[in-house]
């Protein structure tokens, strides 16, 4: 069983596919990993309590399933009781996870409203206490977190608190809980926050969140602050899912049908979340929908395509209407200017 800490271990820059609900499951980071892989993957965030509850391994299994070629990867779980944290924390050893990081960055106002994500900003006493039960598990410990809750200058007291526990690894956010993302991310701080880090903890990699479109940017802004260790795409993956990829080549419609195909076969395989012990669990098809601007866009027509595509009941019927519009003339598509869907 592997406990040691793979995140030392990374090359500087490396490249994070963030924790996204509802969306980075094992069906889509399969997709991102065809598409251009990340270094590192983190799965959707999952309620320790929830983990921990009766029906518990039914309930989350779904987030949390994985599997050996997605390595590293890191489970990303979020609560209030320090010991679900140290419960979940040997149960995901057990499961072959390589690392855990704890959710303190989440706006979500149901979270938040509990003390948990975003909402535990400040909170030093309990989010101590949790980054303590979570380590017992041997698995190296990260937390992804933002400035503060209201206020910027937050991050002065908040962070240097965080890297006062030793963290394996720091993913900051750079807005506040009540800036969601409506504001540009704080770049001005990355200096102030690589400077914190070095006298606090510098054995702690430091990622940056906010505002992250593709490698090129990664590549830009490592140049500019070449002592971060990492960088964390999230949305940017909905405007092009090949945003890991180091060559920046636009990519055709030929290929983005391909990967959509991609995705559809991995949905189906993964359709079944627990066939043997709850076969009535499976995936909602309606989520597939989500996705389908990521496939869809940026050429004429696209809108039209959508409307069909968003009128189909299973994946057989997306299949048929791709291949009646695949023979359409492909030509490169520069996915740098496309919109976001979330």
């Amino acid at each position: 069983m592997n406990t040691t800490n793979f995140w030392a271990k990374l090359p500087s820059p490396f490249s994070v596919l963030a924790p996204m609900e509802d969306v980075t499951d094992i069906v889509f980071r399969h997709v991102v990993a065809r598409a251009a892989r990340p270094d590192v993957f983190v799965t959707e965030f999952t309620n320790t309590a929830s983990f921990c509850s009766e029906q518990g391994n039914f309930s989350t299994v779904g987030r949390l399933t994985h599997d050996a070629g997605e390595a590293p990867i890191v489970a990303q779980i979020w609560g209030t009781e320090p010991d679900h944290f140290a419960t979940m924390s040997h149960a995901l050893r057990e499961q072959g996870f390589d690392g855990i990081d704890i959710n303190m960055g989440c706006p979500a106002k149901d979270v938040v409203k509990i003390g948990a994500g975003s909402g535990m900003i400040g909170n030093c006493q309990l989010a101590q206490q949790i980054i303590a039960a979570t380590k017992e598990g041997g698995l190296p410990v990260s937390v992804k977190t933002r400035l503060g809750q209201t206020r910027v200058a937050e991050y002065r007291d908040w962070i240097a608190f965080l890297l006062s526990q030793k963290l394996a690894c720091l993913t900051v956010h750079l807005r506040t809980r009540k800036e969601m993302s409506k504001v540009p991310a704080h770049y001005e701080l990355i200096s102030e926050l690589v400077s914190l880090r070095d006298r606090l903890s510098p054995s702690t990699r430091l990622v940056i969140n906010g505002d992250i479109a593709d490698y090129a940017r990664i590549t830009a802004l490592h140049h500019q602050y070449p002592d971060v260790d990492g960088y964390m795409i999230g949305r940017g993956v909905f405007a092009n899912p090949f945003c890991f990829d180091r060559s920046g080549r636009p990519h055709s419609r030929s290929e983005l049908f391909s990967l959509f195909r991609y995705h559809l076969d991995q949905y189906d395989k993964y359709r079944r979340i627990m066939p043997a012990e709850r076969p009535e669990l499976v995936r909602n098809f309606d989520s597939l929908k989500h996705f389908f601007k990521i496939y869809v866009n940026g050429f004429a027509g696209a809108s039209d395509l959508r409307a069909r595509l968003y009128t189909c009941t299973s994946t057989d019927e997306i299949r048929q209407v791709l291949a009646e519009a695949s023979h359409h003339e492909t030509k490169p598509l520069d996915m740098r200017g496309a919109i976001p869907v979330v």
